[in-house]
């Protein structure tokens, strides 16, 4: 099992990034609420990480927290709740607020998120009551507030779209949650977290 990560970051394009580790490059797919965490490439980073091996594939998640990671491992021992929909619901809301969705037995926060229907919202809150205790006390992170300035990409919007689709939403759906956003002047990691603020409102 990778559990651990540490090296140079060398591609980072939601939800996937390329860490340089001693001259091997791992193929990483990180939840947005890491994204927001991350510096700028050619900069060093750690993520913790958990590795998910399939038949056809090998997946490796990377997560900015501990806690996060715990959280992930959590959610995809709901019934029918995998790693793609695990990420996309970590991308949607802080690990933080999905508690407190769990606490409050809000389904109408948890079904906007892309890929949760209503049945798979209340198979959340159901199982995962449970299994708050196993998550320990710590504190889990937050993503930042909005980052730092960066120079704009051309293809930032572009970029944004196809990170929602990857992330779970249809293209019309993630077409018209872009709409909603001034994409002028920003990176494509600041674009999707502002979609995605738009979607949970």
């Amino acid at each position: 099992m990778i559990g651990r990560l540490k090296g140079t970051l060398l591609e980072k394009d939601p939800p996937h990034l390329l860490l340089d580790v001693n001259g091997v490059g791992y193929e990483v797919e990180a939840p947005m609420s890491t994204f927001y965490q991350l510096p700028a490439v050619g900069q060093s980073v750690t993520l913790h990480t958990h590795l998910i091996v399939r038949e056809d594939a090998q997946l490796l998640c990377g997560f900015a927290t501990s806690a996060e990671r715990r959280l992930f491992r959590q959610l995809i021992k709901v019934n029918s709740v995998g790693a793609r929909l695990a990420l996309g619901i970590l991308s949607g809301m802080s690990a933080a607020d999905f508690i407190r969705c769990v606490q409050e037995r809000d389904t109408a926060s948890l079904t906007r998120l892309p890929g949760v229907g209503k049945k798979t919202a209340e198979r959340l809150l159901i199982e995962m009551r449970d299994r708050l205790a196993d998550l320990g006390g710590e504190e889990f992170a937050v993503a930042p507030g909005d980052s730092e300035a960066l120079p704009p990409a051309d293809n930032a919007a572009r970029d944004a779209l196809s990170a929602l689709v990857a992330l779970g939403y249809k293209p019309q759906e993630a077409s018209r949650l872009l709409q909603n956003v001034d994409t002028r002047g920003l990176e494509s990691e600041a674009i999707i977290k502002a979609a995605l603020k738009a979607a949970a409102s």
